[in-house]
């Protein structure tokens, strides 16, 4: 099972994310940082859950993030 997890209040909205997994990622309008689609809040952060031909795209989106509030966990 593998999981991303946005940390939002870390988010800087630079929508990197957006750019590279429209699918995954939207910017939000209202306050300019980003939301992960169809995710639930959990803690301090929000959660998905993904397939595995899904991680390696969102790998990217971590990797590239200059806030560093997107983290790909697998159990």
């Amino acid at each position: 099972m593998t999981k991303i997890k946005h940390f939002r209040d870390k988010c800087i909205g630079c929508a990197y994310c957006v750019e590279i997994a429209p699918e995954f990622w939207k910017m939000n309008m209202e306050d300019g940082r980003c939301d992960l689609v169809g995710s639930a809040r959990n803690r301090s952060w929000f959660e998905l859950e993904i397939f595995q031909d899904e991680v390696e795209r969102n790998r990217k989106v971590a990797a590239i993030c200059p806030g560093k509030c997107i983290r790909i966990e697998t159990k």
